[in-house]
């Protein structure tokens, strides 16, 4: 998002409005965060965690997109080929949260059509996706709304390529970081 500062300041701007400038966010905020959690949707299609998700068994003779899978095949899903399908996605490499904000719809991070995976789906499905959706909104809403956040002097865009051995950055991340919050919220700040 800092290499996109109007995605940046459109998410920053939702968290003032929603929550002001006097308080944290709090687990009761997350479903008026929809764009926030739309953030967090691209950034699980286009930035998945591991590259395939865990190989399941298929338990019946079955057709999946006019493809045909015996029983007992192994279906591991490729999870970076689903967030940059073309035929699925609208400019795939390009970072758009709106695709996933519906009107007056709750944005839930869990994608129940495979269009990409975030906590799996089905009757396999990750069972804490729920606790995962408020970690992710959590962490992600506090450290956006706490933080001005800029890259390092220099630096004219945040590079986000990939280790060639695994879907690790290929170098660290590096920001800074200030404090934009009334100064009571940061406890540990003021001693």
């Amino acid at each position: 998002m800092v290499n996109n500062p109007e995605l940046l300041a459109k998410a920053v701007e939702e968290m003032d409005r929603v929550l002001g400038c006097e308080r944290l966010e709090h687990e009761s905020d997350i479903m008026q965060l929809n764009y926030l959690k739309a953030c967090i949707c691209e950034a699980f299609r286009r930035h998945p965690v591991a590259s395939f998700n865990m190989p399941h068994v298929a338990i019946a003779d079955t057709i999946v997109a006019g493809y045909r899978v015996p029983k007992g095949s192994h279906v591991i899903l490729n999870r970076m080929a689903l967030g940059q399908n073309p035929t699925v996605w609208d400019e795939p490499l390009h970072i758009k949260p709106e695709r996933h904000i519906e009107d007056n719809i709750n944005v839930v991070l869990s994608e129940s059509e495979l269009r990409f995976i975030s906590f799996s789906t089905g009757q396999r499905g990750c069972i804490t996706a729920s606790l995962g959706t408020t970690m992710s909104v959590m962490l992600f809403g506090r450290l956006l709304h706490g933080f001005t956040w800029t890259k390092p002097a220099g630096v004219s865009a945040i590079n986000l390529s990939k280790s060639k051995h695994n879907l690790f950055m290929e170098k660290p991340l590096v920001l800074h970081a200030e404090p934009r919050l009334a100064v009571h919220l940061y406890p540990l700040m003021h001693h």
